[in-house]
């Protein structure tokens, strides 16, 4: 999968819908995300964040309108072409529990076809982007902290350089200081990668901290698209909602 030019959508959603036993999921969402940018998709569960994502990798097709990939419909795509270009973290990393870290971590090279020796490099090269030692390249995913997991779980992603990372909701299992920590580590690496990221979380912090942009989802539909520096100052209800429980967490 090649880099769009960096004034074009590496992700776009054309009107789309997806449907389950009738009811809309994702409700005619038009939405766009270009290389370098991160764009959170904030929203209660059961708000269409995860589906979207989902719609993005093919795991689900829309049932109207269009989702594209680098100017292409997923429908277009080979769905495993399309998605050996994409990078995907869920919560707890995601890892195969019975493969050590650097197997996790070069999986796709290796499917890639890359030799060893370039597979090896790349794997110590990620564990320590990510803040990793490589003593830990011999370790299996039950043999980490959940904080370690997620790391490794990142550096997966990233592994075979996919120009777009999805994220949906990496780092919600893990404790607060943590958290903190990999939230700061992910803002520093996305400032040095430059690619098209979308993040689903339902933490309006964690939004704040790490969005170009934040995309509001309620009931499937998209609320506001709003630059991270404007959402503070909208006026719709949701938002000012989400910042009332926001500050009042905040003053506890």
């Amino acid at each position: 999968m090649t880099n769009p030019a960096n004034d074009e959508p590496a992700i776009s959603f054309d009107h789309a819908t997806f449907r389950l036993n009738g009811r809309a999921l994702v409700d005619d969402l038009t939405l766009s995300v270009k290389r370098g940018e991160t764009l959170v998709l904030l929203g209660r569960s059961g708000s269409g964040k995860t589906t979207s994502l989902k719609l993005i990798n093919r795991l689900l097709v829309p049932s109207a309108g269009d989702v594209q990939v680098n100017g292409r419909a997923t429908t277009a795509w080979d769905p495993i072409q399309l998605r050996r270009g994409i990078g995907y973290v869920i919560q707890d990393g995601g890892l195969f529990p019975h493969f050590s870290v650097a197997k996790n971590i070069g999986l796709v090279p290796q499917i890639e076809g890359w030799p060893a020796n370039k597979i090896q490099a790349r794997t110590q090269e990620l564990l320590a982007l990510v803040g990793l030692s490589s003593d830990l390249l011999d370790r299996y995913p039950q043999q980490l902290s959940g904080g370690q997991r997620q790391r490794v779980g990142v550096a997966r992603a990233l592994a075979a350089d996919p120009p777009i990372l999805l994220l949906d909701e990496p780092f919600g299992a893990l404790d607060p200081i943590t958290r903190s920590e990999i939230q700061k580590e992910f803002r520093d690496l996305q400032q040095r990668m430059k690619k098209a990221v979308i993040f689903v979380t339902h933490d309006l912090r964690e939004a704040l901290l790490l969005a170009d942009r934040i995309a509001l989802m309620e009931n499937g539909r998209l609320i506001v698209d709003l630059p991270v520096d404007d959402f503070p100052h909208s006026r719709e209800p949701l938002v000012r909602a989400y910042l009332e429980a926001f500050s009042g967490a905040e003053a506890r």
